[in-house]
């Protein structure tokens, strides 16, 4: 798999994990989905949200996802409710 389509897969397995979760994935969890160790998983998640256009930003000093564009990984005042259920929050 070429580069470009792993960091777009990347960028959207994080995406779908904030989906089904409400929470950002550590990258542990990107290394057992993807098969990779550890530490290649923290890379590719850094890489991926280096190249998104949107705002993904780790939390500082960190390798935790603080926000992955539309969501935020720590509460804010932007909540977002789908079906009655509320269990996101917005950048």
């Amino acid at each position: 798999m070429e580069k470009a389509e792993l960091l777009q897969q990347t960028y959207t397995t994080i995406l779908q994990h904030f989906i089904d979760t409400g929470r950002a994935p550590h990258y542990t969890e990107l290394a057992e989905i993807f098969n990779i160790l550890p530490d290649e998983a923290r890379e590719l998640q850094r890489e991926a949200a280096d190249a998104s256009v949107f705002g993904c930003w780790m939390s500082h000093d960190t390798d935790f996802i603080e926000s992955w564009a539309p969501f935020s990984n720590v509460p804010t005042h932007h909540l977002i409710t789908v079906g009655g259920e509320q269990k996101w929050y917005a950048q």
